[in-house]
């Protein structure tokens, strides 16, 4: 069986249910089929806040780990193949020698970075729908170019992974297993300081104690998520004009948790600060939205659910009959895999589930 039928096959027993995996578990087996295919000898695949389209939550094999903050900050610098640009339809995917006519010392990723690796050619693709950017995957390969078989295949994924990959992020919206703790809230502001070469330098004290409670971290080591390296780096693309996006990424932590990330500049001073706070209802619900695959019709009335409207309310706010909203209601349970308000609302918001919202 061709490698992207038995891609589709996978990512279709998500979509429909028969695949529990979340996401980090998707992208690696889907992977783990591309690389049987396109061999390479490095690979980064970044999920994105499909709003902003920066960075969230990696799976990357780079040859030094340790460089991982040089190689977030060079991909956000470099504007040759920058995922924010690609269309996600199938098709031939962009390589850096194409986009360098032959000659890779003509991009900065190559010049600043993938030299120094040994890296002759990378590929592309971005996945990406309707309802936001979703992530992009990069494969680096040092012994020479990539096919145009091999440039197909990788263009192939997205239209196949997207739907799945949105999948599998629905689950992180649900609350934990019965008796799991909660992550306590922060005892103060969560915020690093990081320079204009991504390395940490100084944080607030609230910040270490609750960041070892999100990631899965080493004893003596100081966490710092790479969220919060790559809303940093959005900042500097943003200053450099690369990009225009806002360097802010919402972004699972655990369970049901989601935190949203932002960078700001310090006056004055060749230094970031990254702010890490509790991702607000609203935000939280429009995510949910899209990460479910609601209509617009559906997100609008999920939004006015959050504000705790009737169904008299919602009819009346929408211009349709309550038989109508009941009907939205029930397409949305269907998507979401519950038939209660209350169930919905609490995943959209991130609220204990208590008493029902009004009828």
């Amino acid at each position: 069986m061709p490698t992207l039928d038995r891609i589709e096959r996978l990512c279709r027993q998500v979509v429909d249910g028969g695949a529990d995996l979340d996401d980090r578990a998707l992208r690696a087996a889907v992977l783990a089929q591309v690389l049987t295919a396109v061999p390479a000898d490095a690979h980064v695949w970044l999920l994105t806040d499909p709003v902003t389209a920066v960075g969230a939550s990696p799976l990357a094999d780079v040859p030094s780990p340790a460089a991982l903050p040089a190689v977030i900050r060079c991909k956000y610098l470099t504007a040759a193949n920058r995922w924010t640009t690609l269309a996600g339809a199938a098709g031939p995917a962009p390589t850096l020698l194409d986009a360098a006519d032959r000659d890779p010392a003509g991009t900065r990723a190559w010049r600043e970075l993938l030299a120094g690796f040994g890296v002759a050619d990378v590929v592309s693709t971005v996945f990406r729908d309707r309802h936001g950017c979703w992530g992009f995957l990069d494969l680096w390969r040092r012994g020479g170019p990539f096919t145009a078989a091999e440039r197909d295949l990788v263009g192939g994924l997205g239209p196949i992974v997207t739907p799945a990959l949105r999948r599998s992020l629905a689950r992180t919206f649900a609350p934990g297993p019965p008796g799991l703790e909660p992550v306590p809230p922060p005892a103060g502001p969560v915020v690093l300081v990081l320079g204009d070469d991504l390395g940490l330098r100084t944080q607030t004290p609230a910040a270490d104690a609750y960041l070892r409670a999100l990631p899965p971290t080493g004893d003596g080591v100081a966490p710092v998520p790479a969220a919060a390296l790559n809303v940093a780096a959005q900042l500097l693309a943003a200053e450099q004009g690369v990009d225009d996006q806002p360097p802010r990424a919402r972004v699972h932590a655990q369970d049901g948790l989601w935190v949203t990330l932002q960078a700001a500049r310090l006056a004055g001073e060749p230094l970031v600060a990254v702010s890490v706070v509790p991702t607000p209802p609203a935000e939280r619900a429009d995510l949910y939205a899209r990460v479910l695959g609601l209509t617009g019709r559906e997100s609008e009335l999920l939004g006015l659910l959050v504000a705790e409207a009737d169904t008299r309310e919602l009819a009346r706010r929408l211009f349709v009959s309550e038989h109508t909203v009941q009907d939205h209601l029930k397409s949305i349970f269907a998507k979401a895999g519950t038939g209660s308000r209350r169930e919905l609302v609490a995943r959209a918001t991130g609220a204990a589930a208590g008493a029902s919202p009004p009828g």
